[in-house]
């Protein structure tokens, strides 16, 4: 009985946070599938998400819900992974001359690799001159993807208060990226 306390702390620490969140932490469940223009690769959101999808050699789809944002930039062919990584970092949304200079880095260039795609990650907080939604600081993600065939960027963008308060937008964000998959 002596071993019960390490028994209940270990139990405790492998537990999802969700059973110790409650249900204000949970994002909502990612219900819809969404296909790029060029059907080379899918995503999920949430139930009434407005989602669109600009086709070209450069595509964007976008998807706005839950006040945030989620953005696939895709290229065809494999570009080089920095000069695509430094692009999808200046995809902000306002334009430069609405964006204070500079960004405050959470972290930058952390290369793995992802689905057979070369990767870089990196986040930082953008501040634009006038609020966009309502927010003028904005947490921008970007998760840059880069094969011999294509290249893309996966960009999440939350109002910086709401990312650092809400466990559920976290979450959902993280759940925005994974949810992508190739055929």
């Amino acid at each position: 009985m002596k071993d019960l306390p390490a028994v209940l702390l270990t139990v405790s620490l492998s537990a999802p946070a969700a059973l110790w969140a409650g249900d204000k932490d949970a994002p909502p469940p990612l219900t819809d599938e969404h296909w790029n223009s060029a059907h080379t690769l899918s995503f999920k959101s949430p139930a009434g998400w407005k989602v669109t999808s600009t086709p070209g050699d450069v595509e964007l789809t976008e998807g706005r819900g839950d006040g945030v944002i989620f953005r696939i930039y895709r290229r065809r062919g494999g570009l080089g992974l920095d000069s695509m990584h430094v692009e999808c970092m200046l995809l902000r949304l306002a334009g430069d001359m609405d964006t204070k200079p500079g960004a405050s880095y959470e972290y930058d260039f952390n290369g793995s690799e992802i689905s057979g795609h070369k990767a870089l990650d990196s986040a930082f907080v953008v501040e634009y001159d006038k609020p966009v939604d309502g927010e003028r600081k904005w947490r921008q993600r970007n998760l840059t993807l880069v094969s011999d065939d294509e290249s893309v960027c996966l960009i999440t963008y939350a109002p910086n208060p709401v990312f650092k308060k809400s466990k559920a937008v976290r979450k959902l964000l993280t759940s925005l990226v994974e949810s992508v998959k190739w055929p």
